[in-house]
């Protein structure tokens, strides 16, 4: 759902995965990944128009190294509702049975099966007994002229328009019309309902399409959006020969992280980014590109987690499958189209669904294939940062916007819901933390300092000092009715100790950073070794393990573990001390644990 204007099988069909039986990636049994070379060339365009979009049989015009028989990566992301008898791993649930025996309680449903509120997919409601009013007007003729069709999705299809009267007299638009006789369930009807609300409340951006109306009848929904002539995304690449140079990826990842940054701000999840659901405008090589489908999005609070499964095969990222995500989720798929358009490949391919979502647990992107040897060390860091597993050390939107690859762009930098996070947990933190934070923020590069100090000057500091005020300004000044949806700016009520309290901007780039993140980073070591220096001179002091544990609020069972933080020689934290002492117990290697 959600598609404004494009060609063929993708206009309003974005690729769903069924919520009553969702996809799920299999037991432990040995991955089917891909061939070790791992690159696969996107298919011609008119393979691609000949081949059913579920087909996996597109033939390609460029050489693969695949064996023989094992056929190629179809242009197009599959559009079928994805059904897999696989539970998904899930380290808690042994926990969680083991809790309900013992209180008498029955044992919790299938992991298969995800409940849903008021009913849902697969709930067995009556369709007849379905409220499918929508509260819409009813007068949708009277206002506009409908012309062709342009695309036919699984809902429904979207038709050229024009408007009779009003604002939009002459004016052509697109309108999607999607069907009631298919929302035989409850959730189906609500993502409709929420998609037209998050639509009209996400509005002015502009890479971000224009929402206009909604109207209904008896049979049908009629959503009415700007219309976007430009073709899809991945026809563009395709037309290119499979890739983008990289001086041209740069535009087209710059306008993408700056609409995905405007939504995280104001608390929207899109949930199926990908190249088929960003429109150009016109035909025109520089026009600019429009995000659509936002069916399958959804508004999510500073701390939610989301735990259904929904998206495009090929663009999930790792912690969607384990059913415990939030705004990262979308930069994993960013950083797979980054891939796309810097080789032509996928990351992340094989020749089923489940065997897809083995790969993206498990195997790594191949960067040592042609063309990856030409790309720049940036372009591949940067797509090495958002493709990274541990959905903590990937950059936000507004962070990626600030790395080196793309600076040249000058690319205006908004302001990051993850700054109030951060600030929120260090004023709340213990003064030998927020000494051990402030020693780390001494040791950072350059390149960090740039996303600092743009979010700093978004805070508009007063005589160089911020507080719960500026913060409270900054997000008032980007409110829209999504983020009142969504309640980001509830995080201000956490933030209260602040009022009391200014911030410089040393102090801010302490309590603003993320250990997670930096460890991402290739030079984390000398970081960590130069923190930690400047740890010993100002902040590092004796502490007994009784003290460290409840810094942490750890109980007795875990002193042994933390007698190897604190050296034996003065009681002071040791350097293993003090890095796992920034994350507490919850420190992960940076080569996450393959599921």
């Amino acid at each position: 759902m959600g598609q404004c204007c494009s060609r063929g099988v993708y206009a309003g069909g974005s690729t769903v995965f069924d919520r009553s039986n969702p996809p799920h990636p299999p037991p432990e049994t040995p991955p089917e990944t891909p061939p070790t070379n791992g690159t696969v060339a996107v298919d011609a365009v008119n393979s691609a128009k000949a081949t059913p979009a579920t087909s996996f049989s597109d033939t390609s015009p460029w050489q693969t190294t695949y064996p023989a028989g094992l056929p190629p990566s179809p242009a197009r992301t599959p559009r079928k509702r994805f059904k897999f008898p696989f539970p998904p791993p899930s380290p808690a649930r042994p926990i969680i049975s083991a809790i309900l025996k013992r209180q008498g309680q029955p044992k919790p449903p299938m992991e298969g099966t995800i409940p849903e509120e008021n009913g849902g997919e697969g709930g067995g409601e009556d369709d007849g007994n379905l409220d499918k009013n929508f509260g819409y007007p009813k007068n949708f003729p009277a206002k506009y002229e409908l012309g062709k069709e342009v695309g036919r999705g699984h809902f429904g299809h979207t038709c050229w328009a024009k408007g009779k009267k009003g604002e939009l007299k002459n004016q052509p638009v697109a309108v999607k019309i999607i069907s009631k006789a298919k929302m035989t369930t409850a959730i189906s009807i609500e993502d409709v309902r929420r998609e037209v609300t998050i639509l009209k409340a996400l509005s002015g951006h502009k890479n971000l399409v224009k929402f206009y109306d909604a109207f209904e009848d008896a049979n049908n929904v009629y959503v009415v959006m700007e219309l976007c002539e430009g073709g899809e995304l991945l026809d563009r690449i395709l037309s290119r020969g499979g890739r983008y140079t990289e001086e041209d990826a740069k535009t087209i990842v710059a306008q993408i992280l700056s609409v995905v940054a405007y939504c995280h701000l104001q608390g929207v999840v899109h949930r199926d980014l990908k190249p088929e659901n960003f429109l150009f405008t016109t035909k025109s090589e520089d026009a600019p590109m429009k995000v659509i489908d936002f069916g399958l999005s959804d508004f999510i609070r500073p701390d939610q987690r989301l735990n259904d499964i929904v998206g495009s095969a090929y663009y999930v990222a790792p912690e969607v499958l384990h059913r415990s995500y939030s705004l990262e989720a979308d930069m994993w798929s960013v950083g797979v189209i980054t891939y796309i358009l810097l080789c032509g490949s996928r990351p992340f391919w094989a020749r089923t669904e489940s065997g897809i979502f083995r790969s993206v647990l498990r195997a790594d992107p191949n960067f040592d294939d042609a063309p990856w040897p030409g790309v720049s060390a940036e372009a591949k860091d940067f797509v090495r940062r958002l493709l990274n597993k541990d959905h903590r050390k990937r950059m936000t939107a507004a962070q990626a916007l600030t790395h080196p690859w793309l600076q040249v762009e000058n690319c205006d930098v908004p302001l990051d819901i993850l700054i109030y996070k951060l600030v929120k947990s260090y004023i709340r933190a213990t003064p030998l933390k927020r000494a051990a934070f402030m020693a780390l923020s001494k040791a950072l590069t350059e390149d960090e300092l740039i996303y600092l100090r743009a979010q700093f000057s978004l805070l508009e500091p007063k005589n160089g000092l911020v507080s719960l005020n500026n913060f409270t300004k900054a997000l008032t000044k980007n409110v829209t009715n999504a983020m009142k949806e969504s309640r980001v700016t509830d995080i201000l009520n956490l933030m209260e100790p602040l009022y009391y309290k200014h911030m410089d901007f040393e102090e801010f780039c302490a309590a603003a950073i993320s250990t997670y993140q930096l460890e991402a980073l290739e030079g984390w070591e000398n970081i960590a070794n130069t923190a930690f220096q400047y740890f010993e001179e100002e902040g590092n002091r004796c502490v007994s393990v009784a003290e460290l544990a409840q810094e942490l609020n750890l109980g007795h069972s875990a002193h042994s573990l933390l007698k190897d933080w604190i050296r034996s020689s003065d009681g002071r934290l040791s350097f293993l001390g003090y890095t796992k002492f920034l994350h507490g117990v919850t420190i992960r290697s940076s080569n996450t644990r393959h599921q």
